[in-house]
């Protein structure tokens, strides 16, 4: 059995002594050390998290440009495509007028190797009217 006696009061004393000391001595260096630790592992949190927001907000900046890049080169293709369609139909125009001039003149000339040709003919029709006669009848007329 336990009996109360006087060296229960040392015993205490003795106790809360090693508790005093126990954290003066251990504890207290290892909260400390802890507590740097936390101290640390927080302010590098922040500097994750400061990181992360500067990533977005280049990321954002990036992805703006390349949407506005993209808007700038739409607008340049499709000013070259218009002034490229004008050029087109420009040369084309320029091309079919100088086909029908050279048509037209195809056609004079034509028309005047038909004339010459046509004359030419008229005046030997009487010749060869007669060659066909002679050859028909077999004698000549």
């Amino acid at each position: 059995m336990i009996s109360i006696d006087g060296s229960v009061v040392v015993q205490i004393i003795n106790f809360l002594l090693l508790v005093w000391l126990m954290n003066k001595i251990v504890y207290k260096p290892i909260r400390a050390v802890l507590q740097k630790r936390k101290d640390k592992i927080g302010e590098l949190v922040k500097d994750a998290d400061r990181a992360a927001d500067q990533a977005k907000v280049k990321d954002a900046l990036y992805t703006d440009g390349i949407r506005a890049a993209r808007k700038k080169g739409v607008a340049e293709k499709e000013k070259l495509i218009a002034i490229a369609g004008r050029e087109e139909h420009a040369l084309i125009s320029d091309i079919q007028q100088k086909m029908q001039d050279e048509l037209e003149t195809v056609k004079l000339k034509i028309a005047d190797e038909m004339k010459q040709a046509r004359a030419g003919l008229e005046q030997e029709i009487d010749g060869f009217a007669e060659a066909i006669g002679q050859k028909i009848l077999g004698r000549a007329i």
